[in-house]
């Protein structure tokens, strides 16, 4: 009779992909109560977190790279945050962005949902795990990106 003891799982693209699919889930969840998508919750973050008005295309160009989507359709997103009301244009010509006290208001509060849940997930995984994990993980998406460039 044999057996077999169990693999501990190592850091592969299909643990990250689920890791990144399990996290991804319960943000929609949370934003399909405010009527938001991922992609609209993305984008209003870089708007919030910029120290002033932000001008669209560098809102654009990290959205894009963070999502790896056409800069379009992050475009149609500005958009669709700009007739919500949650940001606003902040120069005549539509070129600088900034949250309007609505858009603040639910950045603030998805996020603050969130970062509770984050808390759960992420509660007794020792400091020096995540650590290592944002070290690994820092690395594969480097490694990935510069791959992406040369294809």
């Amino acid at each position: 009779m044999t057996t077999t003891t169990p693999t501990k799982p190592t850091v592969n693209g299909r643990v990250i992909a689920l890791a990144h699919y399990a996290g991804r889930a319960v943000l929609e969840r949370v934003l399909a109560r405010t009527g938001n998508t991922f992609h609209q919750s993305v984008t209003l973050r870089v708007v919030a977190i910029a120290d002033a008005p932000i001008a669209r295309d560098t809102v654009a160009a990290e959205v894009t790279g963070s999502l790896k989507i056409e800069e379009s359709a992050v475009q149609t997103t500005i958009d669709e945050l700009v007739a919500a009301k949650l940001v606003e244009e902040d120069s005549p010509d539509g070129s600088g962005l900034r949250l309007t006290p609505g858009g603040r208001e639910l950045y603030e509060r998805v996020t603050a949902e969130t970062n509770q849940i984050s808390a759960r997930i992420y509660a007794d995984i020792p400091a020096e795990d995540l650590a290592t994990a944002g070290r690994v993980l820092t690395l594969v998406t480097e490694r990935a990106n510069a791959e992406l460039a040369r294809i």
